[in-house]
């Protein structure tokens, strides 16, 4: 379960209370071995930031074949194809504009194909268990009064799971649900989007269709790894979660999320290095989980 932290951030303070479950482990997603020549990025004297407007500058160049198990022992072999990601110097929001360019048919042939889950090995089953488990924990006494969506759900095991404990669930996931409009299906209490944020390749659109789904009073729950103390201007890119075989293609600083959340309408609350909240007042079923101070 999560070990939510007080966190002062902006003009709230969100505290989790005692009850809150451990925090999960973070991971990643997956890619094969791509043989192909590395296309260059026609870059302006200034490229503008999707997130803040601030001006983005080359941060460094990864082999396309980096993933996050290298934290695990497991190299891939290079691939030859170089990636560039690109930093902001307003909001520290760091991306790959090459990737973010691809459709959806070459993200699946490149990176979410049968390889994947090599680099991303919890992915099927162990993280939505645990995430699912973390919703019941914090949520599950107020279940029957919330409308759930898992955005980014892949398979739907998470909402499966929840469903399975009474919940009304469901999941919405670009790859499976081809051609939806997210709009389609209806507006939800609770949006969990967990290991998403990272691999969405414009940010914007996420956040156009997370407002489009949630009603009035409702809260987005997501996991990302913040890049905060793990990036930083002219130095080299080691950080593991830099990875782009997993198809991490987008990492937020705090300061970017936050610019995110405000752009968008939304309060922004991290919880800890890898659990987050928007919203824009507390609903009543998490009231007593979370306590809005002004200072």
């Amino acid at each position: 379960m999560f070990n939510w932290l007080k966190k002062k951030h902006l003009n709230s303070v969100v505290t989790a209370d005692s009850k809150v479950a451990t925090a999960i482990e973070t991971e990643s997603i997956v890619l094969p071995t791509i043989s192909e020549k590395a296309l260059p990025v026609l870059l302006l004297p200034e490229t503008v930031c999707s997130v803040c407007g601030g001006i983005c500058s080359l941060l460094d160049v990864l082999d396309f074949n980096k993933s996050c198990e290298e934290s695990n022992g497991l190299f891939l072999e290079l691939s030859g194809f170089l990636i560039d990601y690109l930093l902001c110097s307003r909001c520290g929001f760091c991306f790959a504009p090459q990737i973010a360019n691809w459709s959806l048919e070459e993200f699946e042939d490149k990176i979410y194909n049968d390889q994947y889950i090599k680099v991303d090995p919890d992915y099927v089953d162990v993280r939505p268990r645990l995430n699912a488990a973390n919703l019941i924990s914090l949520f599950g006494e107020h279940s029957g009064s919330i409308r759930h969506l898992d955005y980014g759900g892949g398979s739907g095991l998470l909402s499966s799971l929840l469903k399975e404990s009474n919940w009304n669930s469901c999941s919405y996931d670009p790859f499976v649900n081809k051609g939806m409009n997210p709009e389609e299906i209806g507006k939800f209490d609770l949006v969990s989007a967990f290991e998403v944020f990272e691999h969405v390749p414009a940010p914007s659109e996420m956040m156009k269709n997370l407002r489009s789904i949630l009603s009035p009073d409702g809260m987005v729950v997501f996991s990302t790894l913040v890049s905060d103390g793990n990036i930083f201007p002219n130095q080299r890119l080691n950080w593991s979660y830099a990875s782009p075989r997993n198809g991490h293609i987008s990492l937020f600083s705090r300061k970017s999320l936050h610019w995110l959340a405000e752009k968008n309408g939304f309060h922004f609350s991290s919880l800890s290095d890898i659990y987050h909240i928007f919203f824009t007042n507390i609903p009543p079923w998490a009231s007593h989980r979370f306590k809005i101070k002004a200072h």
